[in-house]
């Protein structure tokens, strides 16, 4: 049976500690160019991402 690739959700799951960081280090660049709302836009996904994982943890305890 042919087995399917892994979904969004789960390959996001997968490299969550990157997109973080990622999103973080997209924030610090418009920062450095004043675009202070910008940079709050790409930190709360971050956040909606990190609160997100922390409640799928506490779920799965």
């Amino acid at each position: 049976m042919d087995e399917q690739p892994p979904g969004v959700g789960e390959t996001a799951s997968l490299y969550l500690g990157n997109i973080l960081y990622a999103l973080e280090r997209a924030a610090m660049s418009l920062e450095s160019e004043n675009k202070s709302a910008d940079a709050a836009f790409y930190r709360g996904i971050a956040r909606k991402l990190a609160e997100a994982r922390g409640k799928e943890r506490d779920t799965n305890r």
